[in-house]
């Protein structure tokens, strides 16, 4: 499934998760999830309210455990072992964005900074669940329209900051952005985002939207779940839904709009009996090296992976001199190019890096859970494979003592049988 959203007046983790709600996915799957991370003290809700007159769905996150902060470790080691698997990786990788972002603004490790606003419960609760949300309704790939960024200040735990955050703008690295106005006097505060005045129509000048937009934790989402921007891609709708912000907003509906749907078929390329494809425009980033350890060459892959890139191989090589090397080539999305590059080049030293298009056709893909042994199994389906997840073996299998192979054929005998297969 196809996920389009429409963020005219920004995205938080909670207008997200309401609008997926909202749109159909299982209420009772989501806490199943949140609840699965062992995070205790909080209770997940939806409401119905109107914002500007817009009916919309809010999620509501109410906390009892008055836990002020926690360090990004503490939040990573819940969202992994969420159930179903899908749903602790998206909320992991949201979380570990997050905490990369805050690091760098106050030069510290990413697992050792503290998430003042971001941290506790309600990011467990977001962030798990939508995932959880994002599983249950099959989407395999999100795009968004431009994301509405207000201005002026917010208040933080330090004090007063730029709106939008720095973690918020760090996090936003290569998405489409716009800003929001409005015609309204700024001493008004008309268009504010605590919605304060009286009457926006009353002038005539174009002032920008005062306040936070979107959250660290709704573009730590947005980055998480790979999404693209650009123009709507082909699908058939089949639901839509709309997701609320926890203020009202004179004269702008403060909500979230999501459109679900089927992929569609490429018509430029697609064969009679294909399987339909999205196509799509992706980046390769890539450095070659001639002084990097191995040890370093095997870590490479899997944090460039957390970066945001799609794939990563590592090619040996001949360089000059006939020195030995290694091409490290990383395929991103455009709006995660900027952090797979910095993080490629911060940690092999390399003083360069390569870009260059490519056109990929995306094959439907989905992704279910079995279980082997007690043990939780993903499996990718495509349209002409299943392929079990290789960690989720490995880890079953030492486990259970069982052989690999026998542990991947025990997953792959536990799917429901397949039309025409």
């Amino acid at each position: 499934m196809i996920l389009w959203l429409n963020p005219f007046s920004g995205i938080s983790g909670d207008m997200l998760l309401g609008a997926l709600l909202d749109v159909g996915a299982p209420m009772d799957e989501v806490r199943a999830a949140v609840a699965s991370t062992g995070i205790t003290g909080w209770t997940l809700t939806t409401e119905h309210v109107r914002r500007a007159g817009l009916g919309a769905r809010r999620a509501c996150v109410r906390v009892d455990d008055k836990v002020p902060e926690r360090r990004a470790a503490e939040l990573l080691a819940m969202a992994r072992i969420a159930r179903p698997a899908a749903a602790g990786q998206l909320a992991a990788a949201a979380i570990s964005a997050l905490a990369e972002a805050e690091g760098r603004l106050h030069g510290m490790p990413a697992d050792q900074v503290h998430l003042h606003e971001l941290g506790g419960v309600d990011t467990i609760v977001d962030t798990v669940g939508v995932g959880a949300a994002l599983h249950a309704l099959g989407v395999s790939a999100a795009w968004s329209a431009p994301l509405g960024l207000g201005a002026g200040v917010v208040d933080m735990a330090h004090g007063q900051f730029p709106a939008p955050a720095p973690a918020t703008v760090a996090l936003l690295e290569g998405a489409q952005v716009t800003g929001i106005t409005g015609t309204g006097s700024p001493a008004s505060a008309a268009w504010s985002a605590h919605g304060t005045s009286s009457d926006p129509a009353a002038g005539k000048t174009a002032w920008p939207l005062a306040g936070e937009t979107v959250t660290p934790t709704g573009a730590a989402l947005l980055r998480a779940m790979g999404c693209r921007y650009g123009p709507m891609p082909a699908f058939r709708l089949t639901g839509s839904g709309y997701g609320a912000g926890a203020r009202d907003v004179p004269g702008r509906p403060n909500v979230l709009p999501v459109l679900l749907g089927e992929p569609v078929a490429d018509t430029r390329a697609a064969q009679p009996h294909d399987p339909p494809a999205v196509v799509e425009t992706l980046l390769v980033v890539e450095t070659t090296v001639d002084d990097v350890t191995g040890e370093l060459l095997g870590e490479l892959p899997g944090m460039l992976l957390v970066a945001g890139a799609l794939d990563v191989w590592i090619t040996a090589v001949t360089g000059k001199k006939g020195r030995p090397a290694h091409v490290v080539t990383a395929l991103c999305r455009p709006e995660a190019a900027g952090p797979v590059q910095a993080r490629l080049l911060g940690e092999t030293g390399s003083l360069g890096a390569r870009q260059h298009q490519v056109r990929r056709e995306a094959l439907p893909r989905q992704e279910t859970e079995v279980t082997v042994h007690g043990h939780g199994i993903r499996v990718k389906l495509g349209p002409h494979r299943a392929k079990p997840e290789h960690d989720d073996v490995a880890a079953a299998a030492r486990a259970t003592g069982l052989a690999l192979n026998q542990v991947a054929s025990e997953a792959l005998r536990q799917l429901p049988a397949r039309p025409g297969g």
